[in-house]
């Protein structure tokens, strides 16, 4: 087994930067083919490496990495998820990361932002919750850890 098989299957051959499947099939050299993107840089990180499409690997070292909202979801002012990944697993705690106008999207966006989060942070338990306040919805991420 190679270290892209591990980190692919680990990631289940998910591009941890558009979240995208990643063909197994496709060339190391093609731009949408599988590449193994090492987090040497953070030397603290419980995942050294992860799984990312050629493409989006080369880029992300051009540019700084923008995970993007999905634009089905209803969010005012979401926060940077890179960042707020960053710090989560550095620190722990809950971090309030969008506002929604009614309950429903803030519960759209907090169900999404779980899901995103086991790919983005593998190894990192995080929930979310939504709360009530100035007659918007709260989301907010968390870990066990303070």
């Amino acid at each position: 087994m190679s270290l892209l098989d591990d980190v692919a299957r680990r990631d289940s051959w998910r591009c941890w930067v558009c979240d995208e499947p990643v063909d197994a099939d496709m060339s190391v050299n093609d731009p949408r083919g599988p590449s193994v993107d090492s987090r040497t840089a953070d030397k603290k990180a419980k995942v050294a490496e992860r799984l990312a499409h050629r493409a989006c690997n080369t880029r992300k070292g051009a540019v700084k990495v923008v995970i993007a909202w999905p634009d089905r979801l209803h969010v005012v002012e979401p926060a940077p998820l890179i960042a707020v990944a960053e710090r989560l697993e550095r620190k722990g705690g809950r971090e309030l990361v969008a506002r929604c106008p009614s309950k429903k999207d803030a519960q759209e966006a907090a169900d999404w932002l779980v899901d995103r989060f086991s790919r983005l942070v593998p190894g990192l338990p995080v929930t979310a919750s939504v709360d009530a306040g100035g007659g918007q919805y709260l989301v907010a991420l968390a870990t066990g850890r303070r």
